[in-house]
C-alpha cells in the first residue's frame, strides 16, 4: 500500500487512466468488429457505413496512445481493402 500522500495520488491517477484506457480500448475494439460483422453479411452498404463510423475512433485510439499509429493505419487499410471486396 502507498505510504505517502503522492504515491497515494499516484494510485488514485493510473486507476482512473486505467479504466479510461479500458473504455476507449472497447470502443475501438467494438467498432473493428461492427465492420467486420457487416462484411461477413455481405451487406455493402452497412460495411461501408461501420467503415466510416470505425475510422474516427481508431483514429482517437491511436491519438490516446492506446495503439500505434502504424497498427491503426493496418486497420483502417486492411477493413476498407475488405469492404471494397464486397461484391
Amino acid at each position: 500500500m502507498a505510504n505517502s500522500a503522492q504515491a497515494r495520488k499516484r494510485g488514485r491517477q493510473n486507476e482512473m487512466r486505467r479504466q479510461r484506457n479500458q473504455s476507449a480500448r472497447s470502443r475501438f475494439r467494438t467498432s473493428i468488429k461492427k465492420v467486420v460483422r457487416a462484411i461477413r453479411a455481405g451487406d455493402r452498404d452497412a460495411a461501408a457505413q461501420a467503415y466510416r463510423d470505425a475510422v474516427p475512433a481508431i483514429d482517437r485510439a491511436a491519438g490516446r496512445g492506446l495503439i500505434h499509429r502504424n497498427k491503426a493505419a493496418r486497420h483502417k487499410k486492411r477493413l476498407n481493402a475488405r469492404v471494397r471486396a464486397i461484391a
